[in-house]
């Protein structure tokens, strides 16, 4: 079945602030959380060198991003920072690294390409840091490391998609699911392709693979939505 026209698009990010270089993910998680405290965004990704890197905020402007950059530094919060472009190059961090790249097919594959590199973090209702994640923190931030903004909650990222046929769907689409029984919106992954997602199962068992010829999950599925 074709696919239907996408009427809504997500908001994407401006430049960002990336600092850090960490070996040890619970390290990155613990400077993410400090970020949010100041009321920045931030995620942490597996850079490929062996470290992760944070990237954080949202500027109009390289200007804006490197005036709260500098901000940062002088009230200690950082120790420095590299102004990231809104294509996800950040000269002078080790090199540029883009997280998003300029074709749909090449998004889809940076976000499952993200979404992997959470495999195994812990849950944690509410978490929206790599400490732990619930469902919609996780894909939030998988979003957001590929410049686009989703909203917050599962029912708001369901509310902002495109309805997808699950046969239409593609990598990097979202999954929503009634798992608080009903037909309300309480949980979200993101599909892999071939009946394969990623998600924030629930407490104690961390962020996984799954797949949705599992009697459970094809017992509470509600439906896929596309932001491309």
């Amino acid at each position: 079945m074709a696919r239907p026209p996408v009427q809504k698009a997500l908001p994407r990010l401006g430049f960002t602030l990336q600092a850090g270089a960490f070996a040890k993910v619970e390290n990155a998680a613990r400077f993410s959380e400090s970020l949010q405290a100041q009321g920045l965004e931030a995620a942490y990704y597996a850079s490929g060198d062996g470290l992760y890197r944070v990237r954080f905020g949202d500027f109009a402007t390289r200007e804006k991003a490197r005036s709260r950059g500098e901000a940062l530094k002088a009230a200690g919060v950082i120790e420095a920072f590299w102004v990231v472009a809104p294509d996800g190059s950040a000269p002078g961090a080790g090199g540029p690294v883009r997280l998003r790249p300029p074709d749909e097919r090449g998004l889809r594959a940076s976000l499952v390409e993200s979404a992997r590199g959470y495999l195994g973090v812990p849950y944690l209702f509410g978490g929206t840091t790599e400490r732990g994640f619930d469902c919609s923190g996780l894909t939030g931030a998988v979003y957001r490391l590929n410049g686009l903004r989703l909203p917050r909650s599962s029912q708001a990222q369901f509310d902002a998609g495109s309805p997808v046929d699950l046969d239409s769907a593609r990598p990097g689409d979202l999954l929503f699911f009634a798992t608080a029984g009903g037909s309300q919106v309480s949980h979200v992954g993101m599909y892999l392709g071939q009946g394969a997602f990623i998600h924030a199962a629930r407490s104690g068992q961390g962020i996984r693979q799954d797949d949705l010829s599992d009697r459970y999950y094809r017992k509470t599925f509600l439906g896929a939505r596309s932001y491309f």
